[in-house]
């Protein structure tokens, strides 16, 4: 069975000014503010309406709507965010809809980002694309109190970044989360968020022209990043330059421009943070990853959420398959699928954290792996919820650790002849498993579903 919906707007603000059109934005369109073929029409009433084409019975979409740009997404009555509106198809095909206020209002209170947040310019002058962009940066809570260098992590649609206040989607709260971590006593990075082009975004985060949603600037947004962007961070703030500190991180068509910008500058990057990845409107992108292929090691985080449909959740498995293929081990990267997770900024701010600190362990945490003795064989691997442990005879005054992606001791046991241990309380990514016997040290690596 298919359903088909109509949603009418029955009221608008009255500051709205009358000769601007109404869009509908959402996973309908891979979030594009501003496409024509999602633009609202009047009715007999005046009311803004449009009506979507027929999905399946229980398909779930998620969306706001906007005067073309996210400058202009729709908010609460007082200015502050409102969570993403969802529709299910089979629930009635006419939905009426209030428009309380517009992002371009003035309301709302002020800034959330944190004191350690400054904007570097309103109007960073962007040659490859000949326009003018906000950028955003993040320092680490100790810089001004320190002379040390610190890595640089590069991020998308700074306005959802650190600040609530301009975000149309929600925040991802990295400020507040990297200060957390840094109170934890992790060491964190500079992080810096390029604002999105509004209209251009579809454009600019993707480097192949898509028929129905636009295209075809992502190479001149990435050459941005490393030809001008970067140089201008490295030579005004205590970074490391080098590509073993450098990485790139975005959602939706951010991570998709991410993974493309991490590959073909394997040179300047070596982690990428793909969130939700949008690899849906660029069928080119599974022939550049295979002609580009391993050029220089990589640490490559994917997430997808078990609800934001099938076709992204098996494009983000296929990507896996194919990065492996092209010669990424299994220590370069991490794919995992989030139970319950939607396409939303409250996903990818959930996220962020364990995301950081395994794309960046080395640094976030000083650690360094244990020298290996004798490699264990762990079974199953992945594991769901109990792993086996063979290779060596056991004694019960051995000890078993388990350490996570970021350093921390999980678990720290005595064996006691067990070669059956419980992992289901582990939250999924990759583990270390480590046992100290009297003499020798085994380890072996796993992968927690």
């Amino acid at each position: 069975m298919f359903g088909q919906v109509t949603f009418i707007i029955t009221e608008i603000p009255e500051y709205t000014p009358p000769e601007d059109v109404i869009y509908i934005a959402g996973s309908i369109n891979s979030w594009n503010p501003g496409a024509s073929e999602f633009a609202l029409e009047k009715n007999e009433n005046e009311n803004w309406f449009i009506t979507l084409p027929e999905e399946p019975d229980g398909t779930t979409i998620q969306f706001k709507f906007t005067r073309g740009d996210w400058g202009t997404v729709e908010k609460g009555a007082s200015g502050e965010e409102i969570t993403n509106r969802q529709f299910t198809f089979g629930n009635g095909d006419t939905v009426n809809v209030e428009i309380l206020n517009w992002a371009d209002s003035g309301g709302g209170g002020g800034s959330t980002a944190a004191e350690n947040v400054s904007i570097i310019a309103d109007n960073f002058y962007m040659p490859q694309l000949d326009c003018n962009r906000r950028i955003w940066i993040y320092l680490p809570p100790d810089y001004d109190n320190t002379t040390k260098n610190y890595p640089v992590l590069y991020m998308h649609d700074g306005q959802n970044v650190f600040d609530a206040y301009t975000a149309y989607a929600g925040e991802w709260e990295v400020d507040e989360t990297l200060n957390d971590l840094a109170e934890e006593g992790y060491n964190v990075p500079i992080v810096v968020a390029i604002d999105n082009g509004g209209a251009e975004r579809m454009k600019e985060y993707n480097p192949w022209i898509n028929p129905q949603y636009g295209g075809g600037l992502g190479d001149e947004y990435i050459d941005f990043i490393v030809e001008t962007l970067k140089p201008y961070i490295d030579e005004n703030y205590r970074t490391f330059s080098g590509r073993e500190e450098t990485g790139i991180m975005g959602s939706s068509m951010g991570g998709l421009i991410s993974q493309y910008g991490a590959l073909k500058y394997q040179n300047v990057f070596s982690k990428v943070g793909i969130f939700s990845p949008a690899y849906w409107t660029a069928d080119s992108i599974w022939m550049f990853t295979t002609e580009t292929g391993k050029q220089q090691n990589m640490k490559i985080y994917q997430i997808i959420g078990s609800l934001e449909g099938q076709v992204v959740i098996s494009d983000m498995w296929e990507m896996q398959n194919e990065l492996t293929n092209v010669g990424f081990g299994e220590n370069e990267l991490l794919s995992l699928e989030i139970e319950g997770a939607e396409h939303n900024e409250a996903f990818w701010r959930g996220q962020f954290a364990d995301a950081y600190l395994w794309m960046f362990t080395e640094f976030a945490n000083d650690i360094v792996e244990p020298a290996v003795g004798i490699e264990i064989e762990i079974t199953p691997n992945p594991v769901i919820s109990h792993i086996n442990i063979s290779g060596y005879k056991l004694g019960s005054n051995d000890s078993l650790e388990i350490i996570d992606i970021t350093g921390r001791k999980i678990i720290n046991q005595r064996v006691y002849n067990t070669k059956r241990l419980d992992v289901d309380m582990l939250k999924p990514g990759n583990y270390i498993l480590i046992i100290r016997t009297k003499n020798i040290t085994y380890q072996g690596k796993f992968i927690k579903k």
